[in-house]
């Protein structure tokens, strides 16, 4: 052999060696990170990045420190990059660490102003996060549109819109045009699966006529190495398709595809949280059962925090015959292999039903080659079982990867021929029935439409329809933790406090590890004074996540309620320590401030509230009684008209816009609108209170008392109510019903206020009394 000819031999075995090996590590860490071992996974990934420096290897160990939740480490190591995927990561990163000028730039480059948008959905719904928190409404609303156009299944995208108060019906967004888009992007999946199978299996054949097992040109290997990366930057745009690795991993290896999942890229800043509940969307790839879900596309939809997309080194058949020396597995596909013994066994039926049995499954399967233990690495499923009723059952064995897509795994089928061909026929990569397909995305599109229209309703503040919405849901669907929580939320907003701590009672019960609406259920508590349960839960949420701004929101409650206002205070700060965003913690700090009357900083928590959510009604409440305790009546009138605009069913709203402008002697507009506040919650005593006041200073006694008398049957140990019936019998002359009533108000042990209001008003009229029963009178009622 010529020296040159030995040059180039050692060069390509060093070659093949680097690919096999680079192929080894990338698929070890993705393992690893499948398992949640991060630090393991980035200890490996930067021997790869160290070994095979490249910008998919950094994509790779971004995603690994993104999932330790290591925001930090990923920004440094992708900034300046220039590839679609890990412009989305890097702004990613820049979210998470609150920098938002340099995720927008990331992800709508300044001199690229046409380019699109890294990462289809995804990157669509992070640059919409993006506009909201930086105050840019309407361009938050188009992209979270845009991000539901692509991926109809994005249930985050609808969710900001309809707190940005923006989402059409929830039948207009997950309506037919949902299913097609849905129906088009998986069959455009199964071509690409298929046209990919048939090259792989082509090239299978040809290479076994080959006895040479490393019979690979240098030429044709360093054409493949040199297009390395122009693969991984522009196969499949829009889609994500699978990269084939041609290495078994060391577990058997399971096979993974997402065709329009597109998670939240901001869930997993809650890594301590139970794991997400399973998608009903994921589906299986299973035509190549020893293959490794990786990314190929740098606009794919799959969550990118998890899966960085990977090169495609070279095709299977080439990497099976290079790596042969470190596997035995390079024989055919175990699809062929599972067709052709199939084919061959079944005209040998009478043999195998005598050997085995009618129920055996080696009955369909042939010889002892395939074990049990090689059957439950087999990762298939059935399309018409997507949504039918046993979807559960055959999820047992599914493996949560964090947001990562799933993998489907199941049994072969035991008994009837035809389910074996239907499973064969998914092995092979060939589309399932267009109409059957069309009526799962159907059937899926249908429960969204009802969690999305009750979940508007809520956002609307039209809490009565948005709990007629729910109770149309399943009822495996309605008694689940997220719902029951909402439920719960609607029913604190209709002030019916009763219902809310049940509601939110079964939600602890079905899923005591969630913290979803556990923040609005403290407060719950606090209003009932139930400083027990609010005790209890608060220590609960505690220990569940101490990183959680929900348990801190429930401790600051919890002192609330005993008057501990510092304490609580300082607790509600550790919530907006720990999350910035949670506009509700910002509130709640203002209600402490308010309650030390430190009415300034008050006043600058609210607004930061209203900077981070600007329909978070309650903050505008809150300015508004700072405002009216401050008699700048304008400025209150004003908030509370504001926060009436995006909540018009409340009734509390109402009574204090109608105290404002009864304040700015509006008394006609005021009464008008104590009446809509009567009629949205009949059994709001505070509006029928302030009516009656309108109602006495207009010197309507008489209408005013009506009032009262009618309220008493709400509120029979009201102090305030007989107080004011005191007065005006006093102002009526009739002095004997005015002391009978102010006694009454008395024995009902008011408020320090209102015993100081009451001894004002009776004390000039025991004055005009005789002197005997003026010192008895000033004796019993402790003047």
């Amino acid at each position: 052999m010529q020296r040159s000819q030995k040059i180039e031999f050692l060069s390509l075995c060093e070659s093949e060696e680097e690919v096999a090996m680079e192929a080894i590590l990338a698929d070890y860490v993705r393992s690893s990170v499948r398992q949640f071992m991060h630090a393991n996974a980035i200890f490996h990934c930067e021997r790869l990045c160290a070994e095979f420096p490249s910008e998919v290897n950094q994509q790779l160990l971004a995603s690994c420190y993104l999932q330790n939740n290591q925001a930090y480490c990923a920004y440094h190591i992708l900034k300046g990059t220039q590839m679609a995927q890990s412009r989305y990561l890097f702004a990613l990163s820049c979210f998470k660490m609150d920098l938002l000028r340099e995720a927008e730039a990331a992800l709508c480059p300044a001199n690229e102003p046409s380019s699109e948008v890294p990462n289809g959905a995804a990157g669509h719904f992070l640059l919409g996060l993006v506009y909201r928190y930086t105050d840019r409404k309407i361009s938050a609303i188009h992209h979270f549109k845009q991000a539901l156009s692509l991926d109809p299944l994005l249930w985050s995208a609808y969710e900001e819109l309809c707190v940005l108060g923006a989402a059409e019906d929830a039948a207009a967004v997950f309506g037919e045009t949902a299913a097609i888009c849905i129906q088009n992007q998986y069959l455009h999946h199964a071509s690409v699966l298929q046209n990919s199978q048939a090259f792989e299996e082509d090239h299978s054949v040809t290479s076994s006529k080959d006895n040479s097992a490393d019979d690979v040109s240098p030429r044709q290997l360093k054409q493949l190495l040199s297009n390395n990366v122009r693969e991984a930057s522009g196969n499949c745009q829009g889609m994500a398709v699978s990269a084939r690795s041609a290495v078994q991993p060391p577990n058997g290896g399971s096979t993974h595809l997402s065709l329009y999942t597109t998670p939240s890229p901001i869930t997993t800043q809650y890594l301590c949280a139970a794991p997400p509940p399973l998608h009903r969307n994921a589906l299986p790839n299973v035509s190549n059962t020893n293959s490794i879900a990786a990314d190929s596309s740098p606009r794919s939809t799959v969550n990118s925090t998890i899966q960085a997309p990977r090169r495609k080194f070279v095709d299977e058949g080439k990497l099976r015959k290079i790596s042969g020396r470190l596997f035995s597995d390079s024989g055919p596909r175990r699809s062929t292999r599972l067709a052709a013994e199939a084919s061959a066994n079944t005209g040998s039926n009478a043999t195998s039903t005598a050997g085995n049995g009618p129920n055996n499954p080696s009955k369909y399967l042939g010889n002892s080659k395939f074990s049990s233990a090689a059957l439950r690495s087999v990762t298939l499923r059935k399309v018409s079982n997507w949504t039918n009723e046993n979807f559960d059952d055959g999820m047992k064995n599914e493996v949560i990867d964090g947001c990562r897509p799933i993998i489907v795994s199941g049994a072969l089928p035991s008994g009837d021929p035809k389910a074996l061909d239907q499973e064969t026929t998914m092995l092979s990569g060939v589309a399932p029935n267009t109409s059957k397909l069309l009526s799962c995305a159907g059937e899926i599109l249908g429960l969204l439409r009802l969690f999305g229209e009750g979940y508007r309703l809520s956002c609307i503040y039209k809490c009565q329809d948005a709990l007629e919405a729910y109770s149309k849901l399943p009822h495996k669907h309605y008694n689940t933790g997220w719902v029951l929580s909402q439920v719960g939320k609607a029913y604190f907003e209709l002030v019916d406090y009763l219902e809310a701590d049940r509601a939110f009672g079964l939600a602890r019960r079905v899923s005591p590890y969630s913290l979803e609406g556990m923040d609005i259920y403290s407060t719950v508590l606090y209003h009932l004074k139930e400083d027990m349960k609010l005790s209890y839960l608060a220590q609960e949420l505690i220990s569940t996540d101490r990183l959680a701004p929900q348990s801190w929101c429930a401790m600051g409650n919890c002192y609330s309620l005993q008057k501990d206002h510092e304490t609580a205070l300082k607790n509600f700060r550790r919530a907006v320590q720990l999350d910035s965003k949670f506009a509700y913690a910002h509130t709640l700090c203002g209600h402490e401030y308010v309650a030390l009357d430190e009415f300034d900083n008050g006043i600058k928590s609210y607004q930061t509230a209203l900077r981070i959510d600007s329909r978070h009604y309650k903050s505008l409440y809150g300015l508004g009684m700072v405002y009216l305790r401050q008699e700048k009546f304008e400025f209150a009138e004003h908030h509370f008209r504001l926060a009436f605009h995006i909540n018009p069913c409340s009734s509390i709203i109402m009574s204090y816009l109608g105290t404002a402008l009864h304040a700015l002697k509006r008394s006609n507009e005021a009464l008008e609108m104590m009446e809509r506040a009567i009629s949205a919650d009949r059994k709001n005593p505070l509006p029928m209170y302030q009516k009656a006041n309108i109602l006495v200073s207009l010197e309507c006694f008489e209408k005013a008392l009506e009032v009262l008398e009618e309220l008493k049957e709400y509120a029979p140990r009201e102090s305030s109510i007989y107080a004011l019936m005191g007065i005006i019998y006093k102002r009526c002359n009739m002095h004997d019903k005015a002391m009978l009533h102010f006694g009454l108000a008395l024995d009902l042990k008011p408020s320090a206020t209102d015993v100081a209001t009451i001894k004002v008003t009776v004390l000039p009229f025991i004055m005009e009394l005789g002197t005997d029963m003026k010192y008895v009178l000033m004796h019993v009622m402790e003047i």
